[in-house]
């Protein structure tokens, strides 16, 4: 089925008006804001009670101020009492715009084909191509379709709240992760600057497993933080997409774009991202080591599991000097042989 579009002539401060009326709606109960209006940590603006159901129902965790806590978008707040005060008309006015049906040009487009998934026109249905088709009110499926692409905008904006707060968190355990290992080298340098020129080379070899292990761990947090960043930008841009859609006025020409995009915000928000790192992974105290002044022993000198930085604790692992040849080639293959 093929529409022309019929439209009244508007003046074009009503116009103007029109179109900022459109930037000021609610993306979740579908009308202007109500203040005071909040800034998601996504940068999108919903009003304080619309965003407060949304983290109840979705069971959002935020600190202990709430929604209260979310900063306030003054300007929106400020564009909406101007509008209001210099609008004379009501908020949802809307110049009369109808599609035409192509097949009975005098016709509009009023009600909707469940059976072909299309809007079309009361002829087309007596006379037409759907005469043995099933029918419904436009308006009832423009409103059921609209209501079902809200909730899953709604689920998407708890979502990436969620995913943004997982990647923070991950992002604290890289920073982790290097505080840990600089502390550890420090440690380490502090203790073998005291040796003679003979614990400069197993200073190297243990320097090189910790950083290793530190380059491993960091790949695989930094891999994580790479999927879930991906994940993010995706689900943020289809947002977008759906909000911007929300907003055509048409019943119409909304519902030939909506089914596509309810779908694929389901298929978004079944995504399983992969898990995080096992608690405890930022930590690097397996790559403490404990000295004594013994020089004939100082190469079997190796990092002691437990507690790091204890002086008192520190103990030498010594083996017989028979076997000190063999131990050496193990310790250089990495953290595996330290243990």
């Amino acid at each position: 089925m093929n529409f022309a579009v019929g439209f009244k002539p508007l003046l074009g401060d009503a116009h103007n008006m029109d179109n900022l009326e459109k930037q000021l709606i609610c993306p979740i109960c579908l009308e202007m804001f109500s203040k005071p209006v909040v800034i998601l940590p996504c940068q999108h603006n919903l009003c304080r009670k619309c965003a407060n159901d949304v983290f109840q129902k979705h069971e959002v965790v935020l600190d202990r101020h709430g929604v209260y806590g979310l900063q306030r978008n003054l300007l929106v707040e400020n564009i909406i009492d101007i509008y209001k005060q210099e609008s004379s008309r009501p908020l949802h006015s809307k110049a009369e715009q109808h599609l035409m049906c192509e097949e009975h040009e005098d016709e509009k487009i009023n009600i909707y084909c469940l059976s072909c998934e299309v809007p079309t026109c009361s002829l087309c249905k007596v006379f037409g191509a759907h005469k043995d088709c099933e029918v419904a009110p436009l308006p009832t499926i423009y409103k059921r379709q609209k209501s079902e692409l809200s909730d899953g905008i709604a689920m998407l904006v708890a979502g990436n709240d969620r995913v943004q707060a997982v990647i923070t968190q991950m992002e604290e355990v890289c920073q982790t992760i290097e505080d840990n290992s600089r502390r550890q080298k420090q440690l380490l340098n502090q203790r073998f600057e005291t040796l003679c020129a003979v614990l400069e080379e197993r200073k190297g070899e243990l320097l090189q497993a910790l950083a290793r292990e530190q380059e491993e761990k960091l790949q695989r947090v930094r891999g994580l933080i790479r999927q879930y960043g991906d994940h993010l930008e995706a689900s943020s841009k289809l947002v977008e997409s759906a909000i911007q859609s929300m907003e055509e006025p048409q019943m119409a020409l909304y519902l030939q774009q909506a089914k596509e995009l309810i779908n694929k915000v389901g298929a978004m928000s079944k995504v399983e991202l992969a898990g995080r790192p096992e608690p405890g992974y930022e930590s690097m105290e397996q790559f403490s080591v404990s000295v004594e002044h013994v020089a004939e022993m100082l190469r079997t000198i190796d990092f002691q599991p437990g507690d790091a930085g204890d002086e008192e604790d520190d103990e030498v692992a010594l083996d017989g000097e028979e076997g000190n040849a063999g131990l050496e080639e193990e310790r250089l293959d990495g953290p595996e042989g330290l243990h």
